[in-house]
C-alpha cells in the first residue's frame, strides 16, 4: 500500500471496514457521520501509508504499532473532529428551554450503549475520566492506544482510569 498498490488497499479495506464500522457505530448513532468518518479514515490511511512502520504493540505511524491500532486511532480522531464540527454548527438551544439541553453525540452513544445505574454513574463522571473509561472499557483500547487517542501521557491515562473506577465503585455501592 505504501507504494501505491490499490489491491493492497482494497484488501485492507475488505478486512477492516466491517470491524471499523461496528466500532464507530458504538460511539455514534448517526450513520451519515459514521460514513463520513469511514471515508475520511481510509483516505487518510491511503495518503499516509508510507509513514506507517509498525510491527510491534503500539498504535501509530512511526511508533511500532499495529496496523489495526493505527487505523482505529485515525478513525477515532476523525470521529472526534466530526463531533466538534457538529457541535460548532449546531444551533444554540432556546434561552428558556423547558427541558435539559440534549447531550453531545458522544454521550448519546454512551446512553445507547450503557443504561441503568451504570449508565447514570458513567454520565456523572467528570468528562476527562469518562473519556478514558469509555475508550478503555467500551472500546477495548489499551492504555497506550487510549493515550494516543486522547493525546495524553500513559501515566495520566492510568491515573484517570484508576480515579474513574474508584468513582464508579462509590457511585454503585
Amino acid at each position: 500500500m505504501a507504494r501505491g498498490d490499490r489491491a493492497a488497499f482494497e484488501e485492507l479495506y475488505r478486512r477492516t471496514s466491517p470491524w471499523l464500522a461496528v466500532r464507530l457505530r458504538r460511539r455514534c448513532a448517526d450513520q451519515q457521520i459514521v460514513a463520513e468518518v469511514m471515508q475520511e479514515t481510509y483516505l487518510a490511511v491511503w495518503r499516509a501509508a508510507g509513514s506507517f512502520t509498525g510491527t510491534g504493540a503500539g498504535t501509530g505511524a512511526g511508533t511500532g504499532g499495529t496496523a489495526v491500532g493505527w487505523l482505529w486511532t485515525i478513525a477515532a480522531r476523525r470521529l472526534v473532529d466530526a463531533f466538534r464540527r457538529r457541535a460548532h454548527h449546531a444551533e444554540p438551544p432556546p434561552a428558556a428551554a423547558p427541558y435539559p439541553v440534549a447531550p453531545a453525540a458522544e454521550e448519546e452513544a454512551l446512553v445507547a450503549t450503557v443504561g441503568g445505574d451504570v449508565g447514570d454513574a458513567l454520565r456523572r463522571l467528570a468528562p476527562e475520566l469518562r473519556d478514558v473509561l469509555q475508550a478503555m472499557v467500551l472500546d477495548g483500547l489499551s492504555v497506550r492506544e487510549t493515550a494516543v487517542l486522547l493525546g495524553l501521557p500513559e501515566g495520566t491515562v492510568k491515573t484517570r482510569a484508576r480515579r474513574a473506577r474508584t468513582a464508579m465503585r462509590e457511585a454503585l455501592a
